[in-house]
């Protein structure tokens, strides 16, 4: 008999083993499209990382203190919008669905939570919404493939 404790997986602890990579991946690819066309018109980089540390120091003028808070902001915020979608996508059609989830969190990060943040409000929108769906395709595209494994394992 082995020592080793087994535990029955539900829906939740699937959802937020599914989140951890879908999160971390989607923390990633998020800021591509930004990044890109931010180097191309050769603007200012790191305006992004500095509206997002602004939500946890919002009258710190310091480039290296809005730095160092952006990082936990922007993981917090990568990890728990996976957890939401990962725990709500459906079996079928789930990176479209991601997709839709993303632009629905981008109404909620930028036209009402970003609105209190004029850092956030000064960021070129456009950009903001496709970083929103950059990540909405690659947390889709983790928890569908996690899923796929899942269901080809069980067979």
């Amino acid at each position: 008999m082995s020592s080793r404790a087994t535990y029955a997986a539900t829906p939740l602890t699937v959802a937020l083993a599914d989140a951890l990579p879908a999160g971390a991946i989607g923390a990633i690819l998020s800021a591509v499209p930004s990044t890109t066309i931010t180097l191309l018109r050769r603007e200012r980089l790191l305006d992004g990382a500095t509206a997002a540390g602004s939500i946890l120091l919002p009258s710190e003028r310091r480039m290296l203190p809005l730095l160092a808070a952006a990082v936990p902001v922007h993981v917090a915020l990568s990890f728990g919008w996976a957890a939401v979608l990962s725990a709500l996508l459906p079996r079928r059609g789930t990176v479209p669905a991601a997709v839709a989830g993303a632009l629905a969190i981008a109404a909620v990060d930028l036209e009402v939570v970003g609105r209190l943040f004029p850092r956030i409000r000064a960021l070129p929108q456009g950009r903001q919404w496709a970083d929103h769906v950059a990540y909405g395709l690659a947390v889709g595209a983790v928890v569908h493939r996690r899923r796929l494994s899942r269901t080809a394992t069980a067979a």
